[in-house]
């Protein structure tokens, strides 16, 4: 990987120039982080299991006709993408109360929202992602209108998807995180989304006993965070060997 050029290095990612001109190589690592990074640790395998578990969710997405910046899988840590301009928001879509809604409004965690609701965070580390309004957005030129109407449609629809897929595997969606990018096609611009969709940007909690999935086991010091993504991805049926191993291919 060191003959390779990095593009650019997040907490739990690195970009890598692709083989062919407008393609990245997004390469998961084992690094663990919470509250902006305050808390890290390194989880052996996370990476493995978050390059596969997105994989299968980005393939199905794309297969309903939800337009992604995935490619395919290279190996086990590694993934094929289009090269986009990410778009500076992160994108919450919320079924259930948990995290940061039930301290700013005062919902018990665990109940369910009157319906699923779409927030906007600025993608800026130093200020913490801010909470934004569609005003700021518009105003400060982040995403045009048109934009907007675009990634609040797919998220909606990206969460009627994702709901229905973990609620059939027994594990309950209660919020979770999307990053949208511009893909540049000649003269045309489509909105497509980016990044990855696995527990670590997921709450998912096992719908018979509230059990968390996700990341939260991290950020609340319960243990056991590689056994429940790896629970998380044997329920989706990503395993291909009676043992329960990842098989290359």
């Amino acid at each position: 990987m060191s003959r390779r050029k990095k593009i650019y290095e997040g907490k739990a990612k690195i970009l890598y120039e692709g083989p062919e001109p407008g393609t990245y190589i997004q390469y998961f690592k084992d690094d663990a982080t919470a509250f902006n990074a305050q808390k890290h640790a390194i989880i052996e395998g996370k990476g493995v299991l978050n390059n596969r578990i997105s994989e299968f969710i980005m393939t199905q997405l794309n297969s309903i006709g939800i337009p992604t910046h995935f490619i395919r899988r290279l190996n086990m840590r590694e993934q094929l993408i289009r090269e986009v301009e990410i778009i500076p928001l992160e994108v919450v879509v919320r079924n259930v109360a948990a995290g940061s809604i039930s301290k700013r409004l005062g919902i018990p965690e665990g109940e369910v929202l009157p319906r699923s609701i779409v927030e906007f965070y600025y993608k800026h580390d130093a200020l913490g992602d801010p909470l934004v309004s569609e005003e700021h957005i518009t105003a400060f030129n982040w995403a045009a209108t048109q934009e907007l109407d675009d990634i609040m449609a797919l998220a909606l629809r990206i969460n009627d998807y994702l709901s229905g897929l973990f609620a059939g595997v027994g594990i309950r969606l209660v919020d979770f995180k999307l990053e949208f990018g511009r893909l540049f096609e000649g003269e045309m611009v489509r909105t497509v989304l980016a990044d990855e969709i696995s527990p670590d940007s997921c709450r998912l909690w096992d719908a018979r006993d509230g059990n968390k999935l996700d990341k939260d086991r991290f950020r609340q010091d319960l243990g056991g965070l590689s056994e429940a993504y790896t629970e998380v991805a044997t329920r989706l049926g990503i395993f291909k060997d009676p043992n329960g191993a990842f098989v290359e291919g």
